[in-house]
């Protein structure tokens, strides 16, 4: 994309403007895609002790010198009880039917929900809504019954807390791995632009889950990522 990969400790805040340090010295940096939870992003406003932002950020922010292009309090959108409503916003806001069909989802604060979600936890994938990089969650076909009674409980004590979804099949690809070639579980994240158009990017990121037989991608999970090749005539 063109764009500069960072930490935290790259940046710095100077008469409330961010520079990027560089061999070159320090280059004024105008927009931020960032990777990191509001609570770490400044130490000075939100968490003292985060070692992860950059000190000085929000000042910067406040003052108009430097754009976030995913705000402060985005993530709300990551919330997985937004999900189901989806095709409620299109047809809302764009007066038409969704063309990709929804994953089913149940809203576990739902009573009814909840119930159907108990009777069939061992088939189905529950994740916490305000969980990432594969926390939390319960695979259900492929857990122990053990682990699924004591989801159970814990699914009871806050239901509000879980989305439920079928257990997907993902597509596997080989990959080299230390018994030779072997299949692995994948799924590819697009990326699409949004301006005065909206245009798919001509890749993706494949993610590959290389435990055997696991469905989760996540990196933070022991996931890893593989080359995503576009063909063209």
């Amino acid at each position: 994309m063109g764009i500069e990969l960072v930490e935290g400790q790259d940046l710095f805040v100077k008469d409330n403007f961010v520079y990027m340090r560089t061999t070159q010295g320090p280059k004024r940096v105008d927009v931020i895609y960032r990777r990191v939870d509001d609570d770490f992003l400044d130490p000075l406003v939100f968490r003292s002790d985060s070692s992860l932002g950059c000190e000085g950020l929000l000042g910067a922010y406040r003052a108009g010198n430097v754009t976030l292009s995913n705000a402060i309090g985005t993530g709300v959108a990551d919330d997985k009880s937004i999900y189901p409503y989806v095709p409620k916003m299109i047809e809302f806001y764009l007066g038409e039917k969704a063309i990709l069909n929804n994953v089913p989802t149940w809203q576990c604060r739902d009573p009814a929900d909840l119930a159907y979600v108990l009777d069939h936890l061992g088939e189905l994938v529950v994740k916490e809504v305000h969980g990432a990089g594969g926390y939390g969650m319960l695979v259900g076909p492929a857990a122990t019954a053990k682990e699924v009674e004591d989801f159970r409980a814990v699914l009871k004590a806050d239901p509000a807390r879980y989305i439920a979804q079928p257990t997907l099949a993902l597509s596997t690809c080989p990959n080299f791995v230390e018994s030779g070639i072997a299949p692995r579980h994948i799924d590819l994240r697009p990326f699409v632009l949004s301006g005065k158009t909206v245009q798919m990017v001509p890749g993706g990121l494949t993610r590959v889950a290389l435990k055997e037989g696991s469905l989760v991608v996540n990196s933070s999970q022991g996931g890893g990522t593989k080359d995503t090749w576009i063909l063209e005539d």
